[in-house]
């Protein structure tokens, strides 16, 4: 696989340089390589499957992993530890996984072992010395190289199968779009199950020989102390994280003078967070898009191409074009779906051949969900999702997964659930409910209950009573009848 290649040639030709900075440790290229022979022995000893799940914090154990695995010819399937235990649960079963390579912290998280998976516990494992390893048949440039999970239309999350090509061609379009190579620094806190995280974050500088700092949560000082440190060239975020970022007080222009671009992806860019960011660090946010699908990231404005409610033009080897409702192909300025192709394009939906034919057009060209216009020059602006996706903290949430959590509660008839726009998370869900005969409303309660029945990303922010949802002839609940200008009707 060209992708492990290229990592592999750039940690072994300078062994001793540090590549990685994390929470708990600076790792040299030869640090990476020593641990991921011993986590394939390990993975050797305890998995038979042809997937193995990783569940981490953001780390440089990650990569360590990522390069054991695709070493014995293994798919790495990174495990989201914000969803609910029944998912987790899910995804093992989905992807066939007999093994997990964790940590205790992460295991304590989510709540314990998940049954029937082994634990191969890098907290526990002495990384001395250079183990025997059998090493398998590396994963070649068409093999799945990972299984990423993101919510289906049934709210059932669904894994999205990338190839080795897939991710190498995505790292080379952004390297060669920004000009990124040995002499950048990326910081960041993205988690590695998520696309951006794994592309991004983590593949594109270890595959072009450029360094990165990682921390695992979220803290706004941190990221600046951070920043002050070690002078990256490139924050990596999502909107919610620029908008902390931009209300700290004592921070200011000094902290971050190093950067030559700061990226947004993952939900949509307030006005008020890009505004606020660059007066208060003197530096424009450059926005992007994609998809979990395209590995991610297929378009990025450009420091000097900057424009405002614009994700740029497509990324080197990317075409893309806007189609109408029926079929038909757009012209500038006009509003449709954005369909696109490229060598990044995912391979399709594990165990899901329908969806998977569904999403790709007669021309060959997938099928994104999401509203947009090109304009003369190529650049494209998103107007709207055609799915009924929420993006909460750059996580997909489908309201019908609530709704049936909200359905199954003993007080309620029916629910809608739509988003709200939310200044620090981008967006939050916000819940209608239609009550059972006799039953009483306690919003608490109800709060409670999602609580112990689905990630509490995906709780509702606020849950609203109405005497009857907005239903259609047929009976069908029209959710565009609400808004979060819908009152309560106690």
């Amino acid at each position: 696989m060209e992708l492990l290649s290229a990592i592999r040639r750039n940690l072994l030709l300078r062994p001793f340089r540090t590549v990685v900075i994390d929470d708990v440790r600076r790792w040299r290229g030869i640090d990476l390589m020593v641990v991921s022979w011993h986590i394939a022995r390990a993975i050797e000893q305890s998995s038979r499957a042809e997937r193995i799940g990783v569940l981490l914090p953001t780390s440089g154990a990650f990569p360590a992993t990522a390069i054991a695995a695709w070493t014995l010819g293994r798919t790495l399937v990174p495990i989201n530890f914000l969803l609910s235990r029944s998912d987790l649960e899910y995804v093992a079963r989905d992807a066939g996984l007999d093994a997990v390579v964790t940590i205790g912290p992460m295991l304590d998280h989510i709540g314990g072992s998940i049954p029937g998976l082994a634990e191969i516990r890098l907290d526990r494992m002495k990384f001395k010395g250079i183990p025997p390893v059998r090493l398998g048949n590396p994963l070649q440039r068409d093999d799945v190289a990972v299984v990423l999970y993101t919510s289906g239309t049934s709210g059932r999350p669904k894994g999205v199968m990338l190839t080795g090509g897939n991710i190498g061609a995505n790292v080379r379009q952004a390297a060669e779009w920004v000009d990124f190579g040995p002499s950048d620094r990326i910081l960041g806190v993205l988690p590695q199950f998520h696309s951006f995280g794994l592309t991004v974050l983590t593949m594109l500088p270890l595959a072009t020989g450029a360094s990165a700092v990682y921390t695992a949560r979220f803290v706004p000082r941190k990221l600046i102390e951070l920043a002050k440190e070690h002078r990256p060239t490139a924050l990596v975020a999502i909107p919610s994280m620029y908008n902390a970022l931009r209300l700290l007080r004592d921070a200011g222009k000094d902290d971050l003078k190093s950067l030559r671009f700061a990226v947004s992806g993952g939900e949509p860019l307030p006005e008020a967070v890009y505004d606020g960011f660059r007066e208060r660090f003197g530096i424009e946010i450059n926005e992007g898009y994609g998809l979990t699908e395209t590995a991610p990231v297929t378009n990025w404005c450009r420091p000097h191409e900057q424009r405002r409610k614009c994700v740029g033009r497509a990324l080197p080897g990317i075409d893309q074009r806007i189609v109408g409702p029926d079929g038909k192909l757009l012209g500038p300025n006009e509003d449709g779906e954005v369909r696109m192709k490229g060598p990044n394009i995912m391979k399709g939906y594990l165990n899901l051949p329908d969806e998977t034919a569904a999403v790709f057009d007669d021309a060959g060209y997938f099928k994104t969900g999401d509203m947009g216009r090109l304009d003369e020059n190529g650049f494209l602006s998103i107007t709207g999702r055609i799915k009924e996706m929420l993006i909460i903290g750059g996580e997909n949430v489908f309201p019908r997964e609530i709704e049936e959590v909200l359905n199954r509660h003993e007080s309620v008839k029916d629910s809608a659930v739509i988003g709200m726009h939310d200044t620090m998370r981008g967006e939050v869900a916000l819940a209608f409910v239609e009550l059972k005969e006799g039953a009483s409303f306690d919003e608490a309660a109800l709060k409670s209950w999602c609580r112990d029945h689905i990630a509490g990303f995906k709780v509702p922010r606020d849950i609203r009573l109405l005497k009857e949802l907005p239903r259609n002839p047929t009976g069908k609940i029209m959710r565009r009848k609400l808004s979060a200008d819908t009152a309560s009707q106690e």
